[in-house]
């Protein structure tokens, strides 16, 4: 069993570094294959409805959260300064 399926299926914030660099994600996690999470979020850009989904392996997290509201953004990484 994954460290993080008490988590999937429900919204979550993911701290994660790749490098030197500092992301977090906001989406439904959708997967915990032992090795990695899967993120996946849904949006709408020019009329048409796009999903978006996207592997972080385990040694990558730092932290992953619930988040209670749905207008926290994309799962798209977003830099943060550490």
């Amino acid at each position: 069993m994954g460290r993080y399926t008490s988590f999937v299926g429900k919204r979550v914030e993911v701290d994660y570094r790749s490098a030197d660099v500092h992301f977090v994600a906001v989406g439904v996690l959708v997967s915990d294959t032992e090795k990695s999470i899967c993120l996946e979020d849904r949006f709408s850009s020019g009329g048409k409805d796009k999903t978006i989904r996207f592997e972080i392996p385990y040694t990558y997290v730092i932290r992953v959260v619930e988040v209670h509201s749905t207008n926290q953004g994309s799962a798209v990484p977003v830099l943060r300064t550490v």
